[in-house]
């Protein structure tokens, strides 16, 4: 999945790439019904299966597809395999977090982390990369700063579930827009960093007759043992999508996850959402409106230039003799790409 395929015209492979990338956030935003069925392990148990379980099922993909070149190099660039084992340290955090908000009834500030998530992404942009921000940009901002005040009145404390996946996930996020590894590669490496601690953590519940992978039932080991599917999956029709459609309609498709877990959170689980939460959420919601409209604007005029460019530059002398001196589909296809 390293580039894009050509076997298909580029409609059916739009269509492709937007059924992945529907499965990926579908699988994302559906989660938190996998969690609970996994009790009576806890958090700490459950995030360790699925660190140990997530190691063998990319390595047996990575088996299939035989793609082991990037291993010995990474091993060779000792920062860039520092920059993993703190991306591995973030995202240990991130997803032990997550599973302990959902299976103790935090669903819908669990969802909210992933919604305030961009707007962190780009804070973090301006306070560490030095970045410029757009007047949209600078006004979202501003408003989910507003969000999370009310927010922190409704909850009577800062949402410290909700603010903590957001910055555990957007650093994560920027360590390994630096490291720049695929995606089984990337849960690859991670994972090989968790498994040994991972493991060992299980060995000592085993030990102390706290684990409860063979106490419970083959069908509880089964889930247990599924954790490696349910975090590699997604991932995997995520990279699908990615070489297929266009970075903004990804952009789009990543709210469906919080979404569901929002309503997830309100009609499944029976959260309560008092006043104040509801003006909160509608804050940030006001924020992502903002940066999705400002972000859908760029790329037209982005696109605009470009066209503009294209239109005038010199047309290319055909060779000597060539029946066909413009190609329709050539065309078509150079749109696509600038277009992606």
């Amino acid at each position: 999945m390293s580039g894009k395929p050509s076997g298909r015209p580029k409609g059916d492979q739009h269509h492709i790439g937007l059924l992945n990338g529907f499965a990926a956030y579908g699988m994302w935003g559906l989660v938190p019904l996998f969690w609970p069925l996994l009790k009576p392990a806890g958090a700490a148990e459950i995030l360790a299966h699925r660190m140990v379980w997530s190691l063998a099922f990319v390595a047996v993909a990575l088996l299939v597809i035989r793609r082991w070149a990037w291993a010995g190099e990474l091993l060779r660039q000792p920062r860039k395999l520092a920059l993993v084992t703190i991306a591995a340290g973030f995202i240990t955090v991130n997803w032990g977090l997550y599973i302990w908000a959902v299976n103790n009834g935090r669903v819908v500030e669990a969802s909210l982390g992933y919604f305030i998530n961009p707007l962190v992404t780009i804070a973090m942009g301006v306070l560490l990369l030095k970045e410029r921000l757009r007047p949209a940009q600078w006004a979202a901002v501003g408003v989910g700063f507003a969000a999370v005040i009310v927010l922190t009145v409704g909850y009577g404390q800062p949402p410290w579930i909700s603010l903590t996946l957001a910055f555990s996930f957007a650093t994560y996020g920027l360590v390994k827009k630096k490291v720049n590894l695929g995606g089984i590669e990337s849960l690859a490496a991670e994972t090989a960093i968790q498994f040994l601690p991972a493991l060992a953590y299980l060995l000592w519940l085993g030990t102390h007759g706290e684990a409860t992978f063979a106490q419970e039932g083959v069908g509880h080991a089964t889930l247990l043992a599924s954790t490696g599917i349910v975090t590699a999956l997604p991932l995997v029709c995520f990279g699908a999508a990615a070489i297929r459609v266009p970075l903004s309609t990804l952009g789009l498709l990543q709210y469906l996850a919080p979404v569901f877990q929002f309503l997830l959170g309100i009609f499944y689980f029976h959260e309560s959402m008092p006043p104040a939460r509801w003006a909160g959420f509608a804050l940030v919601w006001l924020a992502l409106a903002l940066l999705t409209t400002d972000a859908w604007r760029t790329a037209r005029r982005g696109r605009g230039r470009t066209a503009a460019a294209a239109a005038a530059l010199p047309p290319e002398r055909p060779p000597t003799g060539s029946p066909n001196p413009v190609d329709t589909a050539d065309t078509a296809d150079t749109a696509d790409t600038v277009e992606a």
